[in-house]
This record gives structure tokens, C-alpha cells and sequence, in this order.
């Protein structure tokens, strides 16, 4: 198995190429809402697992963002892409940083979908004790879920996410990556990224706020925007897909950006 490409999806057989990178809660299935709103004759869409999780839950580690990132040019290899853009979803985001460092010439443009910046997680003691307890609690996976959407989503939404997360994902893999995606830091090694980049973050996010992708993805981009998606927390794929389809299909076709503050869309 570990001579073979990392696990995946693909969607659409078109010319526009793009890699997708599942956030901590979820797998490559996370992004299917938004699936049809990808023209297949338009898009060639390839939706990867990270070790550990879904199509990849037979890999071992390292469970890291450094291997994510490795994994993904891998897989890039694989489907004879020289060329792509990059979707990441919360850690996937920050996995996505790390590609668009490891390939800069490759990487076409990225999306942060409410993501993780480069540099250390702003946790305290609480909160860390919160997030490392999630990965064999249940109540505590719920408690981050409900804050980082304000508590406002049906309860059967709140439980199908956390039952999905238990399923998709091994114990070892979700409290690895975990420690890597609040811990690392390599902000210095991305301050003046050419890349074009855009990030996409919920209204009604309290955990990826437009004031700290301000003062973190603003701050450090020389190509960057922002722009705050209505009626969406931290998961824009189940909170509002057509919202997030559309700002994707918007920038992904021309990735022209705008140094300045989070706009509301």
C-alpha cells in the first residue's frame, strides 16, 4: 500500500484543474454538497483523503500537515497535473499553504475554506485541553462544532457531523493531525507568497474570524482576499453550498485579488 497513491475522488473530466484537502472533521465526502456545482466538462476535480481518514484509513502515518502537503503533490503527480489550484478546508487550508510552498510553480491559485493560518493556533490551556480530549470525546467534539457555527444549526446536523467524524477518521490520525495543525509554524516561510490566495470564511464563524484572517493571511499575502460568506459558519459546504460553489467557481476561473480588509459577500 505505501508504493500506491494516496486515497481519493475525482469529479469532472474538464480542463480547469483542482485538488481539494478535507478539513479535520471530515473526509474527501465533506465536499460533496458542492459537487454540482462544478460543470464536469469544465472542472476535473480530485478530492483527496488525508492519511488516516476515509479512502486513506489503511495508511499509516506521519499524521502531519508536512505529509498532507506531500501526499497531495503526489497525487498531483499521479493524475499528470503540472498545473492546479488548491481547495482547503479548515487544516486543509493550512496543508494548503504548505503545498503552495513545496510546489510554487505548480500551484495555480488557493482557497481557504475558513482555514487554519501557518502559524501557531492562539489556544490556552483550556481550549487545548478541549480539543485534545475530542479525539475519543464525543461531547467535546460537539461543544467545538457548535461554536465555531454559533449554535445555530438543528441539532441532527450537530450529531450527523460528529458521528461522521468519529467514522471517517482513526483516533490516532485525528489526534495527530491535531498537534500538528494547531502547533506548527512555518508564517515566516510564507510572508510574501506570490500565489494568488483567497480565503472564505462564515458569518457566523467564532472560531476562523474575518478579524483574525486579517491578522494572519492579510497580513503576511502579497496576493490575497477575503470575503465572508452569509448564512455560513465553519462548515460553508453543509451551511450553505451554493453560496461557496459560487465564490469558488468565481475565483477558481479568474484568481484576481484584492490586499484588503474581509468583504462581506
Amino acid at each position: 500500500m505505501s508504493g500506491s497513491v494516496i486515497g481519493h475522488a475525482l469529479h469532472g473530466h474538464g480542463p480547469r484543474r483542482v485538488l481539494f484537502l478535507h478539513g479535520w472533521f471530515g473526509d474527501h465526502k465533506s465536499f460533496d454538497p458542492i459537487l454540482p456545482g462544478f460543470e464536469e466538462d469544465v472542472w476535473s476535480l480530485a478530492l483527496m483523503d488525508q492519511r488516516g481518514y476515509g479512502l486513506s484509513g489503511d495508511r499509516t502515518g506521519p499524521f502531519d500537515i508536512a505529509t498532507i502537503a506531500e501526499d497531495a503533490l503526489a497525487l498531483a503527480d499521479h493524475l499528470g497535473w503540472d498545473n492546479f489550484s488548491v481547495v482547503g478546508h479548515s487544516m486543509g487550508g493550512k496543508a494548503g499553504l504548505r503545498l503552495a510552498l513545496l510546489a510554487p510553480d505548480r500551484i495555480a491559485a488557493l482557497v481557504g475554506i475558513a482555514p487554519v493560518w501557518a502559524g501557531a493556533a492562539p489556544f490556552d490551556a483550556d481550549s487545548l485541553g478541549l480539543f485534545r480530549a475530542a479525539a475519543t470525546d464525543a461531547g467535546a467534539r460537539d461543544i467545538i462544532i457548535r461554536h465555531s457555527t454559533s449554535g445555530r444549526l438543528d441539532d441532527g446536523l450537530y450529531g450527523e457531523l460528529v458521528e461522521t467524524s468519529q467514522s471517517t477518521a482513526s483516533v490516532e490520525a485525528f489526534a495527530a493531525y491535531f498537534e500538528s495543525w494547531a502547533l506548527d509554524n512555518f508564517a515566516d516561510q510564507v510572508r510574501g507568497l506570490p500565489t494568488p490566495v483567497q480565503v472564505l470564511v462564515g458569518a457566523f464563524d467564532q472560531a476562523i474570524t474575518a478579524d483574525l484572517v486579517d491578522a494572519t493571511w492579510r497580513d503576511a499575502l502579497c496576493n490575497f482576499s477575503c470575503h465572508v460568506l452569509a448564512d455560513a459558519g465553519h462548515y460553508p459546504m453543509q451551511e450553505n453550498p451554493a453560496a461557496l460553489g459560487e465564490a469558488l467557481n468565481k475565483f477558481l476561473e479568474a484568481p484576481i485579488v484584492q490586499q484588503g480588509a474581509c468583504l462581506t459577500e
